[in-house]
């Protein structure tokens, strides 16, 4: 697989009915902090709607979490 993990990146959370505090649109300089933040930050049940969207090309939350968990991501995974 050939994904540039250091292109820009926007992130689409989604929406969530059960919390308060939601998270919007975010831009990130590089794509792996974008995947970053989607796997240790956003909770969990908010990656199913939530893309991310590098160039032209959009992945839904199961792309996110397998570019995550691919072994050219090249930052630190928490364990």
């Amino acid at each position: 697989m050939k994904f540039d993990y250091t292109a820009a990146a926007e992130l689409f959370p989604a929406k969530s009915a059960k919390s308060r505090a939601q998270v919007g649109y975010m831009r990130f300089g590089q794509a792996a902090d974008a995947i970053q933040f989607a796997i240790e930050v956003l909770p969990a049940d908010l990656l199913v709607g939530t893309f991310l969207e590098v160039g032209d090309t959009r992945f839904g939350g199961d792309a996110i979490r397998r570019l995550y968990h691919h072994p050219t991501y090249p930052l630190t995974r928490r364990p």
